[in-house]
């Protein structure tokens, strides 16, 4: 294999094929990102990127773009082609079937059973390979498929929304709204970005939300992009280990799966979209909690989901942070003080001295309206 630095076509025609795969990010899941583009005598005779899963992949929709002018030409792409049969033929035959003499491959797939195997197929047939190009790219594009084919566990993002004086709700309760409407659409955003998204009863017994993605309230760039019937609904996640969610809820009503995660299962009368889990437990100080860890790993391994949008309260956001599960920490904070009676931003009870805070990584600053938005790790 060989493993090339970057020159300026490699820059030029990779970033096209990145922005392309990120067209697929609202409906890829439990696959992978990719954009393809295919350039002959410096100019793009064929391009595309996977949609859906079970549809075909980028390179396809490149291909059949390109037609028989693919001959002799240099395809990009940002993931190593697909070699297997699985709901699709492998990628690797049909670029050899076209006659293109390159591939340059931004990052091999992650999958250690798997990776390098395409890259081999396409030498073995003649074709010139280099990859490893735009590495940082190519992890942050599917952060959340690379760490699950890697690890087993799906990528956990927090979203926690708070005033300057990190506050989230009135003592009353009171929340809504303490960010602005950009933000509430830019959360939209996230939630069409995510497989899963994530809850507790508690936020369903105060707010009674919808949880699902709602197209109208996408920022206009993103609707003139992606029609209302492309956008997937999440599968919800609700940790209810005391079977205080009833059918009546109203995130029940909406269209999409949900699932109950319990200690116990209840017998009312649940519509067919409606599963109850039930999770490991774990004793926390004398009562009996979901384990989180469990869940993780159920969801990653089992429903292989590779993104987790948690929006909940402080008590679950803070035992995400608590136990290490978060691996991104989104902040909404509004230029507003709410006051020191109002309800705090996480719970940490386990932090008694200064060597034990919790400390992040500022990855990312915007402004969203009037809001602040930071992105953090752990």
């Amino acid at each position: 294999m060989i493993k090339d630095k970057l020159c300026d076509n490699d820059l030029i025609y990779l970033s096209r094929a990145f922005r392309l795969a990120r067209k697929g990010r609202f409906t890829t899941m439990p696959n992978p990102n990719v954009g393809c583009v295919i350039v002959k005598e410096n100019k793009v005779i064929g391009e595309g990127y996977h949609i859906r899963a079970g549809e075909d992949h980028a390179e396809i929709h490149a291909l059949r773009i390109a037609g028989d002018s693919a001959r002799g030409a240099t395809v990009y792409v940002t993931l190593e082609p697909c070699s297997h049969y699985g709901r699709t033929p492998p990628c690797t035959t049909a670029l050899i079937n076209s006659g293109i003499k390159c591939v340059v491959i931004s990052m091999l797939d992650p999958d250690p059973e798997i990776k390098g195997r395409g890259v081999r197929l396409l030498q073995e047939s003649g074709i010139l390979v280099r990859h490893s190009l735009m590495l940082s790219e190519a992890e942050h594009i599917n952060k959340g498929f690379i760490k699950r084919i890697r690890t087993g566990m799906p990528w956990i993002k927090v979203k926690l929304a708070a005033s300057l004086d990190g506050r989230t709700a009135m003592k009353t309760g009171e929340s809504k709204w303490i960010t602005s409407v950009q933000s509430r659409q830019d959360v939209q955003c996230f939630r069409a970005e995510s497989d899963v998204i994530l809850s507790t009863a508690t936020t369903i017994l105060i707010d009674n939300p919808h949880l699902n993605v709602r197209w109208s309230f996408f920022p206009k760039n993103i609707q003139l992009k992606y029609c209302r019937e492309h956008i997937r609904q999440p599968l919800r996640v609700i940790i209810d280990s005391a079977n205080r969610v009833l059918p009546t809820h109203r995130f029940i009503q909406n269209s999409g799966k949900v699932i109950l995660v319990r200690l116990k299962k209840d017998n009312l009368n649940w519509p067919e979209s409606v599963e109850q889990l039930l999770a490991p437990e774990i004793n926390l100080v004398g009562s009996y909690q979901i384990n989180l860890e469990a869940l993780m790993k159920y969801l990653g391994y089992v429903r292989k989901i590779n993104n987790v949008w948690v929006e909940a309260g402080p008590t679950l956001s803070g035992s995400l942070l608590d136990i290490g599960l978060v691996d991104e920490l989104i902040l909404y904070q509004s230029i507003k003080f709410l006051g020191s009676n109002a309800k705090p931003l996480c719970f940490l009870p386990n932090i008694d001295n200064l060597k034990d805070v919790k400390t992040f990584k500022l990855l990312n600053i915007k402004n969203i309206g009037p809001d602040i938005r930071l992105t953090l790790k752990p």
